[in-house]
This record gives C-alpha cells, structure tokens and sequence, in this order.
C-alpha cells in the first residue's frame, strides 16, 4: 500500500509534463465545451410561474409611469402574458451558445455565486437578448436571483429582475437621440405574501 500512493504521485506528475505542451485548440474546446452548460433561465421562470398558478396565487402587479402607480390584480391566466417578453429565445444548453460566454464566481459581498452571460462577439440584428445574470444562494445551492437585459430598439431597453418566489420586475427604459435615458415604466409582480 505504502508503494502504490508513491508510484501513483509519480505517473501523476508524468501525465502532467506531457500535456504541458498541448496545442492552444485543446484548451479553446475544453473552455466552449464548459461555456455550453448554461444555466437554464427560461425553464427556471417558467417554473416559478407553473409554480404560482399551481398554488393559485394571483400577484399583484404594480405599475409606475409618470410618477403615478397603479396597482392591480393578475388573473392566473395573465401571468405568461405579463413576462412573454423574457420568455424567448430559450435560454438553456441546447442554443445561444455560440453567441454568449458563461463566466461563473463567488460574490462573496452579496454571498452568491453569480453566473454572467456576455455576448462573445458582436449578436445578429434580431437578437434582442443582451446580457443576463443568474444569482445562486452557496449554502442551500438555490437560485436568489435572475436579471436579463433585452435591446428592443436602439431607444428601448427592457430590464427583468426576477427574485426567487417573491416578486419580479420589468422595466422599461427609453434612450433619446441625445443618449438620455430615462425610466418610462416599471411594472412589479409581487406574489411572496
């Protein structure tokens, strides 16, 4: 027993030494083959609202533009209707991989662990989705938190922030020609009672 761990030590370090020259492609795939493992958000909301309906929770939508806000009662058959927006393109490991990059660390300020997805390069035109964000609770392994950001236009911008079983939020950002923004409209689904 005492020679196997030394002899197993030793054909580890040779192993090693002869991958120390491997070509920079080997590397480059084993990075995209990881990058392809995205965390899958549409699912993950799409749960969360089979989850509501399921318990029969009707959220209560509030809604700011011009200063005024508006509250409101959803039916359980107006929730897809209320975040359709962010429910397309599907976002999982099966697409959007050739397009986004993954980049995964623990934030130990806010104490989670934050999935990051930036384009790779420049998207195709009718790409709308931008950038999103997936935010993991370390301890009980739970998603905290998701934010996806979506260009509609060159002047609107839709921002979803979606927090686990508790609320989630849109809004809606307009750009003038001058490169002003300003918030032309939240909308908050509340339905953590």
């Amino acid at each position: 027993m005492k020679i196997i761990f030394p002899l197993a030590a030793v054909l580890l370090c040779i192993a090693a030494c002869n991958n120390a020259g491997a070509p920079d492609e080997v590397i480059a795939d084993k990075t995209a083959f990881a990058a392809q493992r995205f965390f899958p958000v549409t699912a993950y909301i799409k749960g969360e609202i089979y989850n509501m309906k399921k318990a029969g929770i009707n959220p209560l939508r509030y809604t700011t533009q011009d200063g005024r806000t508006d509250s409101v009662w959803l039916k359980i058959e107006e929730i897809d209707g209320a975040v359709s927006e962010f429910l397309h393109p599907e976002i999982d490991s099966m697409n959007l991989t050739g397009l986004f990059t993954e980049k995964s660390f623990l934030d130990q300020s806010i104490n989670a662990y934050t999935l990051t997805y930036d384009p790779i390069a420049g998207l195709p035109d009718s790409m709308q989705l931008k950038h999103w964000d997936v935010y993991i609770e370390p301890e009980e392994n739970t998603v905290k938190r998701v934010y996806l950001l979506k260009e509609i236009s060159k002047s609107k911008t839709l921002q979803l922030t979606w927090v686990n079983k508790e609320w989630c939020k849109i809004v809606t950002i307009i750009t003038d020609e001058t490169g002003n923004s300003k918030i032309e409209k939240e909308e908050k689904l509340y339905w953590g009672f």
